[in-house]
């Protein structure tokens, strides 16, 4: 698993592409606006949005927004291990 923190200022967009893994966006301040290509929609601070391996998505954001992706791997793939804390 990863977690990757994300920013957007009011304009900025992520443009469409497809992750390998499942991934769960989740705002923490502000709101996102995506689109799947089947139903577009808003998920604002506090909401989750699950997005599905190899489903095309684009998301936007229209005030300053804040949000953590959380890469959650593959049942059956090995992974590389990873640590906040430093090598000694």
């Amino acid at each position: 698993m990863r977690v990757v923190g994300l920013r957007l200022e009011p304009g900025q967009n992520v443009p469409e592409h497809r992750n390998a893994i499942p991934v769960a966006l989740i705002v923490t301040e502000g709101r996102l606006h995506f689109d799947d290509g089947a139903k577009p929609g808003e998920v604002g601070a506090g909401e989750m949005l699950l997005i599905n391996p190899g489903e095309r998505h684009t998301y936007r954001a229209d005030v300053d927004t804040s949000a953590y992706l959380v890469f959650a791997g593959l049942p059956g793939v090995c992974s590389r291990t990873w640590s906040l804390r430093r090598k000694t």
